[in-house]
């Protein structure tokens, strides 16, 4: 995808090079003619930003520079935020561990200013509330401020409801979708000429992975989406998490687009993959940034029912095309990004990656993609040897584990 590209660009190729609405669950068969685009790496091994920000500027330059595609938009930055910030890994920070570390916002963000992004908005639906974001941070122990003051037209929403817009902004999918026909969403995801995704590198319970795409599942407000939103319209604040989507058990609010296939698996190891894929081809991804400096191994948040470790693999990732780039970070956490359902990551679940391929917007072939900077062996950090010793130990018996 070229760097000049807007939304509107983007989503006319992506139609036109998959056309036809498609059954959920089918294959696309587009692999062979997915899209491919660079990949960076870079070891980054803190977040002091003598270290990080030089590092993130390596790589975007490598990609053929930032300014070609921020110089005088407006730029939307969806970050992770999962889970409740009352959450712990032991005693490390949330940003050490499963919250993308706020010094990855701010040197991004300042980076982007720089090149010329004339606005830049970061979002995310935190759990189940619609607090403003900078509030949100702060009972993380986070402070805002640190972002806000990065770049001189930094701001935040928090997209969980309608936020400061009247209505939602639908957004389809242009080859159909696996899941849904289109979404409807904060303004935000519509209302920006790019979007960019930075995403912590760890595994996840439900979808193997979580890297660029996965990130882009809380972008589903949960006055839609939750377990509390309105049957006929949104609810006017959201209320739990989004398990309509996880299980099915009913559908979204009546006034959005309703899931294709009512008879589809009732399976969240078979329909979160396939909406996240929906959800990325409805808002394409034009900068994907995995970041790894520290994070953990066993799932995406200390509430993951399984031997849990913070880590520090001291990588970073960065591409213009979110297939691509999660196939690498896949590689990077040794991981076979060609791997099928019943193969480590994906012991339970659909590959999103090869959905995603399969859907025509990117490719997982290694081959593929070329690889700017270190060799992935040079900076891989082994999750797949760790979750292959992880799950030969015995277990210990529920409510015995820290």
């Amino acid at each position: 995808m070229a760097m000049n590209h807007t939304r509107r660009d983007w989503l006319r190729a992506a139609a036109s090079a998959v056309s036809g609405a498609y059954l959920a669950g089918t294959t696309v068969g587009r692999a062979a003619d997915a899209p491919t685009a660079p990949v960076a790496l870079a070891r980054c091994k803190t977040y002091n930003p003598a270290e990080l920000t030089p590092a993130l500027q390596k790589m975007f330059d490598q990609l053929g520079g930032l300014g070609k595609l921020v110089n005088g938009k407006t730029v939307a930055i969806k970050i992770n935020l999962t889970g409740s910030p009352t959450y712990r890994l032991g005693y490390e920070p949330l940003e050490n561990t499963h919250y993308t570390h706020p010094a990855v916002v701010a040197a991004t963000a300042q980076l982007l200013a720089k090149a010329g992004a004339r606005r830049i908005r970061v979002l995310e639906s935190p759990w189940a509330t619609a607090e403003p974001l900078g509030e949100y941070l702060l009972r993380a122990n986070l402070e805002p401020r640190d972002i806000l003051g990065a770049a001189p037209n930094v701001e935040f929403e928090n997209t969980n409801y309608l936020g400061f817009a009247k209505k939602y902004s639908r957004l389809t999918v242009p080859f159909g979708g696996y899941m849904f026909p289109a979404f409807d969403l904060n303004h935000s995801y519509e209302d920006c000429d790019v979007f960019v995704s930075i995403a912590k590198m760890k595994e996840h319970a439900t979808a193997g992975v979580t890297l660029s795409m996965k990130n882009c599942f809380g972008i589903t407000p949960c006055t839609i989406y939750g377990a509390g939103a309105g049957i006929d319209e949104p609810s006017e604040l959201p209320k739990g998490g989004r398990n309509l989507i996880h299980s099915g058990y009913r559908g979204p609010s009546k006034s959005a687009p309703q899931e294709k296939d009512p008879k589809s698996p009732r399976l969240d190891t078979w329909r979160v993959p396939r909406t996240v894929v929906d959800l990325v081809a409805a808002r394409p991804i034009h900068l994907a940034i995995v970041e790894g400096v520290k994070t953990m191994t066993g799932g995406e948040g200390p509430w993951i029912d399984e031997e849990t470790t913070a880590v520090a693999p001291g990588v970073l990732v960065a591409g213009l095309n979110p297939v691509n780039t999660d196939a690498v970070a896949m590689s990077v956490m040794g991981f076979d990004p060609m791997a099928d359902r019943g193969t480590p990551p994906f012991e339970r679940c659909d590959s999103i990656v090869k959905l995603a391929e399969a859907a025509g917007l990117g490719t997982r072939d290694l081959s593929r993609i070329e690889v700017i900077g270190p060799k992935i062996a040079e900076v891989r950090f082994d999750f797949a040897a760790i979750r292959k010793q992880r799950r030969s130990m015995p277990r210990p018996p529920m409510g015995t584990r820290g």
